[in-house]
């Protein structure tokens, strides 16, 4: 990869804020100082330094995000705050993604990365991958709702859902649920309640395929996935 385009890549400046970087003297590639900005390099076996600090490259990024209500699940939105504009530069610059969407008026577990393969195998539809929420639901969930949802309901557009699982944490006049789905229509989970003449009145997710949602993440906090949960997710259907 030519110096100019790794370092611009990873957040030094534009391609011509790098040249003139480079100009100074103060990039050095193995401990000797590089003016070149077509000069090729490989970051993961030559040392490359700027300040004298290690350049620390990487192809993918992968992130696991707390979203919050009121963010957009997108890269750009001109009227309303995306989930990429809650990331530090340093994380911004890898260009990463949301894979696929939560409501804006939804909160929990959101992955964000630069890896298309890993995306379109989490979102493509053949793959089943399971995506569980916990929802507080604004009356009594019965046994017939959770058989339900077992076989499938029709949604307001004639559309029947794939089997769910649906759990009841706690009942009531109110119920909080957990429920799991292999699939991802607009605004599923509130349709499959709606088909039932329910409402969700909160929604939050809480895992998605092997991925558990981190506890320790408060609300519009993310943290880069580990390498056992970066494998746990491309291992697919060994889940």
């Amino acid at each position: 990869m030519r110096l100019d385009k790794l370092l611009s890549n990873i957040g030094y400046g534009s391609r011509k804020e790098v040249k003139g970087l480079l100009k100074t003297g103060v990039v050095k590639v193995d401990g000797k100082s590089v003016k070149d900005a077509k000069l090729h390099v490989d970051p993961n076996h030559q040392e490359i330094t700027v300040h004298g600090e290690e350049v620390v490259y990487k192809e993918f990024i992968y992130l696991m995000m707390n979203k919050p209500q009121g963010v957009i699940s997108a890269t750009e939105d001109p009227q309303h705050e995306t989930v990429v504009d809650l990331l530090a530069l340093e994380d911004a610059v890898y260009e990463p993604f949301p894979v696929g969407r939560l409501d804006k008026d939804t909160e929990g577990l959101l992955l964000l990365t630069n890896d298309g393969q890993l995306a379109h195998q989490l979102l493509s539809p053949k793959k089943h991958v399971p995506k569980t929420y916990f929802a507080e639901i604004n009356m009594e969930v019965t046994e017939e709702d959770i058989e339900a949802f077992k076989k499938g309901v029709m949604l307001d557009d004639g559309y029947v859902t794939k089997p769910a699982d649906l759990k009841v944490v706690q009942n009531g006049e109110t119920a909080e649920i957990e429920l799991t789905i292999v699939e991802g229509k607009f605004h599923q989970v509130k349709r499959m309640f709606e088909s039932r003449g329910k409402k969700v009145t909160y929604l939050q997710r809480i895992s998605m395929g092997p991925l558990p949602l981190d506890e320790e993440l408060a609300l519009g906090e993310y943290r880069e996935l580990t390498e056992a949960e970066i494998e746990k997710l491309k291992m697919g259907h060994e889940w």
